[in-house]
């Protein structure tokens, strides 16, 4: 879909909503690709609660699963103002601003709290947010999008050499590309709606995602052996228009920022949940079986791509500042 024809759709949709508004009242676009549960009902919430804290000055209109397009087109309908609000992974912010590359890096965090205590730091996470001001569009917040693991269909990954030759789909990205040639496995770049297929017919032995893909896009069917190695936890991205920051009054802006704040500790509350749900369906449905190893075999394999970042000063340097900030 291009960009007119999303336009035009957002119009349609849009005008028998507006015929209903008060003439003081503002009105934000909120539109989203499909996600799983927890993030979807993280969006409502947050709209919700703009609206209840302006006292309905602000209504919230929601434009969910694709209606607008993927996710770059719905970044680009961002930049002009067309979309006030949308939600994002950093995978794709990556090709926006380098500084969201950083959370490609292979076994960055240790942990999950790890993990919240640096993505709840402005100091860290404010610079990256402001990084696209010029592109008319920035950072807002994060939500949690889980750790990324290996599945595979004929064996479970025990230790570093069972990935060895083995075909893995990842993302087009290049730090992840990188991250797995170094772990000794081949591999492929390929779209989400491809895996299932290609699992099914041998031309992948396994992917790597979150939990979700086992029953969201059932490829717990097709590969029913998940190892916990947690390579890399890649947060989703809110993101505003900058003409929709300038519309607000400095009040409206408060009110957004904490209605934001509010809807991220609903959505790690609602994913923890959601996910324990998800491995029992995985389990009693699916058949699948979970597996932890030890990572360090793993991260040793990875440094090669550490060294490498002191040739990125920027991105080394945003590094640095993540490691200070884990305490």
């Amino acid at each position: 879909m291009n960009i007119s024809r999303m336009v035009n759709a957002l119009l349609m949709c849009c005008l028998p909503a507006l015929a209903f508004t008060v003439q003081a009242q503002t009105v934000l676009r909120l539109a989203y690709a499909e996600n799983s549960q927890p993030v979807k009902d993280a969006l409502h919430f947050l709209g919700k609660q703009i609206e209840e804290k302006t006292a309905n000055e602000i209504k919230v209109i929601y434009f969910p699963d694709a209606q607008l397009g993927g996710e770059r087109e719905l970044v680009e309908l961002t930049q002009v103002g067309v979309v006030d609000i949308t939600k994002v992974s950093s995978g794709l912010m990556e090709s926006f601003s380098p500084a969201y590359g950083v959370f490609s890096l292979p076994y960055l965090f240790a942990d999950v709290e790890e993990y919240y205590k640096v993505m709840d730091n402005p100091a860290v996470m404010e610079p990256v947010y402001q990084s696209t001001a010029p592109q008319g569009f920035i950072g807002i917040g994060w939500y949690d999008s889980g750790a990324r693991s290996f599945y595979m269909s004929k064996g479970p990954i025990r230790k570093i050499e069972d990935l060895r030759g083995k075909k893995i789909r990842v993302m087009q990205s290049e730090t992840a590309i990188q991250t797995l040639k170094l772990l000794g496995a081949s591999p492929i770049a390929m779209g989400q709606a491809e895996v299932y297929t290609s699992l099914q017919q041998g031309i992948l032995d396994g992917a790597e995602n979150n939990e979700f893909a086992l029953t969201i896009a059932r490829h717990g069917e097709v590969a029913r052996y998940y190892t916990y190695d947690m390579h890399t936890r890649i947060p989703d991205i809110l993101l505003m228009s900058a003409l929709t920051l300038e519309k607000l009054t400095p009040e409206q802006q408060e009110i957004v920022k904490e209605a934001v704040k509010a809807s991220i500790e609903f959505e790690k509350a609602a994913w923890d949940k959601e996910m324990e749900a998800t491995r029992r369906l995985a389990i009693e449905n699916f058949n699948v079986e979970f597996f932890d190893i030890d990572k360090k075999p793993f991260q040793d394999a990875v440094q090669p791509i550490y060294e490498g970042l002191k040739n990125r000063p920027e991105l080394y340097e945003l590094y640095q500042k993540i490691q200070s900030a884990k305490g």
